[in-house]
């Protein structure tokens, strides 16, 4: 039986409970489900966790069940830290969670698909930024991470307001390892930043796109897929 909570990503008033997107299938990478207001949660960071065989198989299976439906999947951590707290080695406590999007994209409803907690370890930061201090780009711009033929794409937060996306794209070049590990930008410059909130995303599911490592290295041609990610409301509030 799921444990059902609705609303933001984050309900801790004042704690630091924090939630972790899942993405990919055969390796998994954990992104930090961020708030621009100061509250312990103004941050853009990306992990992997060594993660229980038993908590992976359930989630992989619940996402082929319901991997056409508009779904994300996260994980809630109930210890309390704060974030630049959780480097590589530290052990923590999560449930797997089953995110609905609900009110065109505006409201999410969190379940709880696992009734007991696990415990999982951070293996390794891959990006890790605090927000503020950074202009909205020319053009649209996305931190990439992700392992193989699986490559992640993160909305990267600038200026506020804006939204926070994440997409799963097959690229049709292969990236560097060592140059993906970095967490690079991909820069996609046929199309200009909305610089402020939109409600669509600006990258649609099976179309092909193009952008640039760091802006000016290595052009990537790459097609959209499932979508692991979206907030344009609760991401922007005071």
């Amino acid at each position: 039986m799921s444990t059902t909570r609705e609303g933001t990503q984050h309900e801790d008033h004042g704690n630091h409970f924090h939630r972790f997107l899942i993405l990919g299938k055969e390796k998994l990478f954990f992104y930090h489900l961020a708030l621009y207001k100061d509250s312990g949660h103004n941050y853009q960071a990306v992990y992997t966790f060594d993660v229980p065989d038993a908590l992976r198989t359930k989630y992989l299976d619940d996402l082929k069940a319901n991997e056409d439906k508009w779904v994300f999947y996260s994980l809630h951590c109930p210890d309390h830290f704060l974030l630049p707290d959780l480097k590589a080695g530290k052990k923590f406590n999560v449930f797997l969670e089953r995110v609905l999007v609900l009110e065109d994209g505006a409201k999410r409803k969190f379940e709880e698909i696992t009734g007991t907690r696990t415990e999982v370890t951070c293996t390794e930061v891959l990006h890790f930024r605090k927000l503020g201090g950074m202009d909205y780009p020319d053009y649209l711009t996305y931190l990439a991470f992700g392992a193989g033929k699986e490559i992640h794409l993160a909305h990267q937060l600038a200026q506020r307001p804006n939204w926070d996306e994440v997409v799963t794209v097959a690229t049709d070049q292969t990236i560097d390892p060592a140059t993906l590990k970095k967490v690079p930008t991909l820069v996609i410059d046929s199309i200009k930043d909305p610089r402020g909130v939109i409600k669509k995303s600006k990258l649609e599911k099976g179309k092909k796109y193009q952008g640039k490592i760091n802006g000016n290295g290595q052009m990537i041609d790459f097609t959209v897929g499932r979508q692991g990610w979206w907030n344009h409301t609760s991401l922007n509030d005071d």
